[in-house]
């Protein structure tokens, strides 16, 4: 179904002591509805253009546009995050009634369509991903019961040339390889924070330089070097190596390591909030500008247009908005 397709619906402006407000029949886009709750859920014009793929100036005349047709403002300017008016709250109540029934339909025509059928077997290199990456193949699993879904372990190959070789049918990657066959469907930027013990010397710098851990010990996850953008993106150019290289596996054993002083840590900013917000450890800037990767699902070009990969990787992207803190649109 078209997102250009118009939807008639009665819009009450609302009732005051003198008796209700006539009732206005109005014919709103579902884009309209979908840039609202980008707004509401982005808190800002900028980062709310970035997830509908707008400029900020096309967003800002599309919004004015709907606001004279309403005769009615949306949303209060120049705060942050986002106050909506009454009439804002009443039209963000209308988007969280159609858009579901919408996404329903559209998976419904997809099953008429003959094409619910398919396997997504699928692999994940990113060690902290499973905070988004569950609640997405739940919600995926309750819509499409009929793709099989699996998670395999135990992988003795790349995922990547498994993935091409149709031995996996999607990997959750932030390194890209150009691979015949295979396209890379970018799903959230993400930054790089350094994660040290509250009283480490480096906790009150606004930010650090590749120098700064020359004398530390580092921890990563086990995987090789040039998959872990802390050496890719920071120390590698730079020429500095750390003292010592130190691996854990699970992301909270590496924070226990962080806090008691044994070492510090590059990890996404999303996989450190819970352990800020409990002042377990503190974050500091890779460098002034900051390390930004992008997290990618790689796919084969011959499932790109399937209903049901387009649904789940749909599904991945605003659960991953949902459920993350910090991350922006690829």
């Amino acid at each position: 179904m078209s997102q250009t397709k118009l939807v008639k619906l009665l819009y009450e402006k609302g009732s005051g002591e003198a008796g209700p407000f006539p009732i206005y029949i109005l014919m709103l886009e579902l884009r309209h509805l979908r840039t609202l709750v980008a707004l509401r859920d982005a808190g800002s014009l900028v980062e709310a253009a970035e997830r509908v793929h707008l400029t900020q100036s096309a967003l800002s005349h599309q919004l004015k546009d709907l606001e004279e047709r309403l005769d009615n403002p949306l949303f209060m300017r120049k705060t942050r995050p986002v106050e909506f008016t009454r009439a804002g709250l009443r039209l963000l109540n209308l988007a969280e009634q159609i858009l579901p029934q919408v996404r329903m339909a559209e998976r419904d025509l997809a099953r008429l369509a003959g094409n619910e059928q398919g396997r997504l077997h699928m692999a994940i290199e990113c060690h902290s991903c499973f905070q988004w990456l569950m609640p997405t193949v739940d919600h995926f699993r309750d819509h499409w019961p009929e793709v099989e879904i699996d998670i395999p372990g135990g992988h003795h190959f790349d995922p990547l040339p498994a993935l091409a070789r149709e031995q996996l049918d999607l990997v959750i990657t932030a390194d890209p390889q150009p691979l015949q066959g295979v396209h890379y469907e970018p799903l959230f930027r993400y930054q790089g924070l350094l994660a040290v013990a509250r009283q480490h010397p480096l906790a009150d710098k606004t930010f650090i330089e590749p120098a700064d851990l020359a004398d530390q010990t580092l921890i990563t996850y086990p995987v090789e070097r040039s998959r872990l953008d802390v050496f890719t993106q920071f120390l590698d150019p730079a020429g500095i190596t750390p003292r010592e290289v130190r691996t854990a596996e699970l992301t909270i054993m590496m924070m226990q390591l962080v806090a008691s002083g044994r070492g510090v840590c590059a990890l996404p900013n999303w996989a450190l909030t819970e352990y800020l917000e409990r002042d377990y450890v503190k974050a500091v800037n890779l460098g002034e500008h900051g390390v930004w990767s992008t997290l990618f699902a790689a796919i084969r070009e011959d499932t790109r247009s399937a209903p049901w990969m387009e649904d789940f990787l749909r599904t991945a992207r605003e659960t991953s908005f949902r459920v993350l803190e910090g991350i922006k649109p690829a």
